[in-house]
């Protein structure tokens, strides 16, 4: 199915990137209703075989702590890291001397920590995946088309492409853009291959600078994907991607003036989910350790209704 014409009186993407639009573009393959993209292609089978991937029942957490001075610095407005808040300590709500409770309260952005990106979570051209357009995004009701909570469980095989430890770094520099060559190296490296329904997770180590107290240094410069990836991607039906970066591909941009292209390829085009700061140390290791990189992935999205995106708690089953 060709691509639906874009929005006429937006300013022109630039060549190069509609080029390799067209070359990934996943509209109407799943039919003109579809709201899941690339997750359709976790089956019942693909579940099936993820579950053999548990061998020693190894568990290892993805996710970042929630804290008031977590990983946003400030560069996208409103994007606040959580603000915990007690709304009740031990009130015993029936009487003097019955069970008493604790509550709490939180106000965070929902993209502040390790989360996933919705498929609406970015726009280009006037249009959303499948087509819809941009404007079914709207501040009282949110996304009116594949927001977060159309997605009812996110269970699969995970791969981690270990891009550092492929080039025998612990981290890599901050100009470094992640290539195919790079994903099939840390293939080779991992002694594993990226199958259809596969969740793959990239690790670029740069998550290790936050986790050493320096936010800002974890911005930017930042390693992350090129956007020549969502084609090595999309030949392997992968179902989604995750990386240990704040803004998942390289930032600033290895286009000049071309912000974002790799969210745009992914969860326009591609109907496929991303996911960043998520944190893969723990997860290196024990990979190295276990002397495999495929696993279990259990990354359930929290449904929040109308949701560009959600915090995750994911965890890796070897």
């Amino acid at each position: 199915m060709s691509a639906p014409l874009r929005g006429p009186d937006l300013p022109a993407m630039p060549p190069e990137f509609h080029r390799l639009a067209e070359r990934v573009n996943n509209w109407g393959r799943w039919g003109a209703d579809d709201e899941l993209g690339t997750l359709n292609l976790i089956t019942d089978a693909v579940v099936r075989e993820a579950a053999a991937e548990v061998r020693t029942g190894r568990r290892v957490p993805l996710a970042l702590p929630l804290r008031h001075d977590g990983v946003q610095a400030g560069l996208i407005p409103g994007r606040v890291n959580p603000l915990h808040t007690m709304v009740q300590i031990n009130q015993c709500l029936f009487g003097p001397g019955t069970v008493a409770t604790s509550d709490d309260a939180v106000t965070m952005g929902l993209q502040a920590a390790t989360h996933w990106d919705a498929l609406p979570h970015v726009s280009h051209s006037g249009l959303l995946y499948n087509g819809r357009p941009a404007d079914s995004v709207t501040a009282h009701e949110g996304a009116r088309f594949s927001g977060i909570e159309k997605v009812p469980h996110l269970l699969s095989r995970g791969v981690l492409l270990d891009v550092a430890r492929a080039h025998g770094l612990d981290r890599l520099p901050g100009d470094h853009a992640v290539t195919p060559e790079d994903l099939s190296l840390a293939e080779e490296f991992g002694g594993v291959t990226v199958r259809a329904g596969d969740v793959v997770l990239v690790r670029t180590g740069q998550v290790q600078l936050y986790l050493a107290g320096d936010k800002h240094a974890y911005a930017l410069p930042s390693p992350g994907l090129s956007c020549r990836t969502p084609e090595w991607f999309h030949a392997r039906d992968v179902a989604a991607v995750a990386n240990d970066t704040l803004t998942f591909e390289i930032f600033p941009p290895e286009i000049e003036n071309l912000w974002l292209p790799v969210h745009a390829l992914h969860l326009v085009e591609m109907g496929m989910l991303q996911g960043q700061n998520w944190n893969l140390e723990e997860l290196s290791t024990a990979c190295g350790e276990e002397r495999r990189h495929s696993f279990l992935l259990a990354a359930m999205p929290e449904p929040f209704t109308g949701a560009t995106g959600t915090p995750v708690a994911p965890v890796a089953v070897l």
